[in-house]
């Protein structure tokens, strides 16, 4: 770490509290440039954390952090959190194995009081963590930070809904830096773009008037009317004073002098309800490589401060989201029915490619998984062919509509499942472990596994005549293995799997991108006398029965493999030996899932050696299942 003159001082909030006020522009200007040193070493989301600096610094100044819960929604901002809060020494460990997570966890620091790292869940867990404050006659602050993102989903409006109903004190702070991921969507976009039109920043002399004046409860009603008139014109926070929350805004949150005071007020005020303070920062504020880029480096890898210049993967072959986009142009371009919807990752999916070609097909509902699905099953009941590209992680918010509004209806909706798998260093909250369980026990589902880029390719052309009922094609985050891509013409017939090798004993049925790993064993096998069969089971429903049913009568033992939880391709196997009466002392059944565990992040490589699906574990597995069966025989 560099010298500071302050911010080597500071370990944790008390100790901030002892710098003079007037000096903590200085604490934040060294905290920036401590974040940006450390994500240029680790990778990481660097511009949201350098857009809430000042708020940073001014809410640890002004609340009595841990016993104030401070909760921030998603926690990509919540690096200068983390310094602030006793984690300076470990801040160049973020991301990494046994390091710091990129996000707020309960289990690291007790000024995380609610682990986040999915969109749009402040609001709602600090409601609930006030209600609790209540029950107890604690009179301990609640804070929750959102931005105008997330603000956008639904479950937010739930909880602002229900917190403006419950009177209960808590202090809500509206983040709008004009960009989440992907350019915030919809309309409280434009509302809250509305709102800074007018130019009506507040002075500092107007908002300790303001607000002042707004918690006082010792003013007439005349005046209160003229008050609550004042908001409503000058603020424009009509929708939010009409859920029940007292408005405050906007603010400049990169003043401190007027963060200060504001929260103050707000810290102290017997204002009995929810108070709403609107402030507007600029993501990426104080790197100007940050505030110029199109994301505001959201998320960046590791790069060159004085260049700006990330350092990119040196992978020749295309990644998996943009070979799914350009197969999907190709058979766009030939097909008017088919539209693509993503939940504000168009980039990340990239539908962003999609998107150029033909905009008026490609809709970004914004972070709203639930209105995705539904929406999507809207269109499909018209007879057009929607693509959902949704990353596995996220498409657990929507699984009620999943089940309820495309596989009771068998609507055809066309499941993109991006990031499967592990995927590094976004740990368990993105990991993608559970999409094969979900919705392989869906009856009028189709569940595809990509091996490779050229098997999703395939997938995604076979889906394009699926009519009848919804299909989902699962693929991993990264680059592809640098298979030939076949044509767009290149098809899969249904519940067909793909022997590669034929060998003796042991068979095993692969479920997705561990092939490579499982070939990588089967080499070291081969030099060890022992021959196996390798089958790409590519689906999970329906299963390839008539193989399986062949490999169970002619093999001494069966393995799956896959990477999700159990409950998933192997159980569905399993089940099927069971049910036909195949598993009897002369048939031996493994299956390899990702372990009962959330695994932390990591690299892949080392996520997956962590979970025993790499080629090593592999081999150990199948060498195990034919010595317990010469055991045995033996014996016998």
């Amino acid at each position: 770490m560099k010298k500071y003159e302050y911010l080597n001082k500071i370990n944790f909030p008390l100790d901030l509290k002892k710098i003079p006020e007037s000096k903590l522009q200085k604490v934040a200007d060294e905290l920036r440039e401590e974040i940006i040193d450390a994500v240029s070493v680790t990778g990481g989301h660097l511009g949201a954390s350098l857009g809430v600096v000042e708020l940073t610094v001014a809410l640890h100044y002004i609340f009595n952090t841990p016993n104030d819960k401070l909760i921030w929604d998603v926690g990509h901002q919540c690096y200068p959190h983390k310094i602030l809060t006793g984690r300076k020494e470990k801040i160049r460990t973020l991301r990494q194995g046994g390091g710091l997570s990129g996000f707020t966890k309960r289990l690291e620091s007790e000024y995380d009081p609610f682990g986040a790292a999915h969109s749009s869940t402040s609001i709602s867990s600090a409601l609930g963590i006030a209600e609790a404050n209540k029950l107890s006659n604690k009179s301990d602050n609640v804070v929750a930070v959102i931005g105008d993102g997330a603000i956008s989903a639904g479950m937010a409006y739930e909880a602002m809904n229900n917190a403006g109903a419950s009177k209960t004190k808590m202090i809500v702070i509206l983040n709008d830096n004009d960009m989440s991921i992907a350019r915030p969507v919809g309309a409280m976009g434009t509302y809250l773009a509305k709102i800074f039109s007018g130019k009506i920043y507040f002075s500092l002399r107007e908002t300790i008037k303001l607000i002042t004046s707004a918690f006082s409860k010792r003013f007439s009603a005349k005046a209160g009317k003229a008050e609550d008139l004042l908001r409503s014109a000058v603020s424009g926070g009509t929708l939010f004073s009409s859920l029940g929350f007292y408005y405050i805004g906007p603010i400049d949150g990169h003043d401190l002098n007027s963060l200060i005071p504001i929260l103050k007020n707000a810290r102290d005020t017997k204002h009995d309800g929810p108070i709403l303070i609107h402030i507007k920062t600029k993501k990426g504020k104080g790197y100007s490589f940050a505030e110029e880029a199109k994301d505001n480096y959201h998320g960046v890898s590791k790069f060159n401060i004085k260049t700006g210049e990330q350092v990119k993967s040196s992978s020749k072959f295309p990644a998996y989201n943009k070979v799914f986009a350009k197969t999907l142009i190709q058979h766009a371009k030939k097909d008017s029915k088919i539209v693509a919807i993503t939940a504000a990752m168009p980039d990340g999916t990239g539908l962003d490619l999609f998107r150029k070609e033909f905009p008026e097909k490609t809709f970004d509902v914004g972070i709203a998984e639930q209105h995705a699905v539904t929406f999507a099953a809207g269109l499909a009941t018209e007879n057009y062919k929607p693509y959902a590209a949704i990353y596995s992680t996220f498409l657990q918010r929507a699984y009620d509509q999943v089940v309820h509004d495309v596989a009771i209806q068998s609507l055809p909706v066309r499941f993109a499942i991006d990031r499967a798998g592990l995927v590094g260093a976004d740990g368990p909250t993105h990991a993608g472990s559970f999409d094969i369980t979900y919705l392989s026990t869906l009856p009028n589902f189709v569940v595809m596994a990509a091996s490779d880029e050229a098997e999703l390719v395939r997938m995604i052309n076979t889906s394009t005549e699926i009519n009848d009922r919804p299909c989902a094609f699962r693929y991993p985050r990264g680059t592809g293995t640098g298979a030939d891509l076949p044509s767009i013409n290149e098809k899969i017939e249904i519940g067909k799997s793909k022997l590669i090798q034929e060998g003796k004993k042991l068979a095993i049925l692969n479920f997705g991108a561990r092939l490579k790993e499982t070939l990588l064993a089967a080499e070291n096998l081969k030099k060890k006398g022992v021959d196996i069969t390798i089958i790409d089971a590519r689906f999970a429903k329906p299963l390839d029965e008539n193989l399986i049913w062949q490999i169970a009568i002619t093999h001494e033992a069966i393995l799956t493999i896959e990477e999700g939880s159990i409950g998933g391709f192997g159980s569905h196997v399993v089940d099927f030996l069971s049910r036909k009466g195949l598993l009897d002392n002369k048939l031996k059944f493994r299956s390899m899932t990702l372990p009962d565990i959330f695994i932390d992040q990591d690299t892949p490589n080392n996520m997956y050696k962590n979970a025993n699906l790499d080629s090593r574990s592999i081999e150990e597995k199948v060498l195990d299942v034919l010595n317990s069966n010469i055991i045995l025989q033996k014996q016998k």
